[in-house]
């Protein structure tokens, strides 16, 4: 019997401490070797989710290659290779670079030509001056895209958009239709404009100086060609009315232009310039644009 009870007697303390130890091995034991941060768990721990590391809390820790935390210089910004901008719109002021030889023009050209019953002296630039302030520019582009050429810095920027076109004049001359040509006109308008709309596709290389900023300098730089669908001449007087002449009126149905844009945060300022003349022949009037552009970028 005292046999029996010594037997009993030590399997409860051998129990005891059974649970004492399993107790304690609850805590997360954890080994680093070099890089490696290993994790010893109990069998309940095995199946489940690991914990974040911490200090001595007790709490569990991730198995862990190298440095636990990562340096925010080493998160970059991935940069779409083509990036869209939709619906931009210009406004801006137009003239033109006159370098015509009004001296070689012969009285009987057939594009400039003398008005009947009228006593007429030859053409001369002031036959041409504009209004400055009215005559405006307006582009509606459809959308740009650029294109990433190297690292944001450097890109092709392209678009598809309606330019449009008001030159305004001082003076009283009058395009005509059948065959196209232009006179000066007997009477006075209060309103004489000359409109031209093109579908313009521009070509740039743009330079931006801060890619990952939008307050960066942008600089952009290259050529566009347009092409004609609509021209006509507008006019308000006393005697008329209101009176347009459509159709063809003698303008070349193609615009090659240089262009370029600058900008500043945002701010966008942008300009352009003809390669070839506003007119077919006769006339060498090349016209300039600068004004704003609503842009995004």
């Amino acid at each position: 019997m005292n046999k029996f009870v010594f037997i009993a007697a030590a399997m409860l303390l051998a129990q005891s401490g059974f649970a004492q130890t399993d107790s304690t091995t609850k805590k997360t034991d954890t080994i680093r070797v070099g890089n490696f941060i290993i994790i010893k768990k109990d069998k309940k721990e095995a199946y489940s989710e690991p914990s974040p590391p911490t200090d001595t809390s007790g709490n569990s820790f991730d198995i862990t290659i190298g440095s636990s935390s990562t340096p925010s210089s080493y998160k970059k910004s991935r940069r779409s290779i083509i990036s869209t901008n939709w619906l931009i719109f210009d406004l801006g002021f137009n003239n033109w670079n006159d370098k015509t030889n009004y001296s070689a023009i012969s009285p009987s050209d057939t594009y400039l030509q003398q008005t009947p019953g009228v006593t007429n002296k030859p053409y001369t630039k002031d036959d041409f001056n504009l209004r400055t302030v009215k005559s405006s520019n307006v582009n509606i582009w459809l959308f740009m895209q650029k294109l990433n050429v190297y690292k944001g810095i450097i890109n092709l920027k392209y678009g598809l958009g309606i330019n449009m076109y008001n030159f305004r004049y001082e003076t009283n001359v009058s395009y005509l239709r059948n065959p196209p040509h232009i006179i000066r006109d007997t009477i006075l308008f209060s309103k004489n404009k000359l409109a031209a709309d093109y579908i313009t596709v521009p070509m740039m290389v743009n330079i931006n100086t801060m890619p990952d900023r939008r307050n960066g300098l942008s600089i952009s730089f290259g050529v566009s060609a347009g092409y004609l669908y609509n021209s006509r001449n507008k006019q308000i007087s006393d005697e008329r009315g209101k009176q347009k002449i459509k159709g063809d009126i003698g303008l070349n149905n193609w615009r090659f232009a240089y262009v370029g844009e600058l900008g500043m945060g945002p701010v966008r300022l942008y300009g352009s310039y003809s390669i070839n003349p506003l007119h077919e022949r006769t006339l060498e009037q090349y016209p300039y644009i600068v004004g704003i552009r609503f842009s995004n970028w």
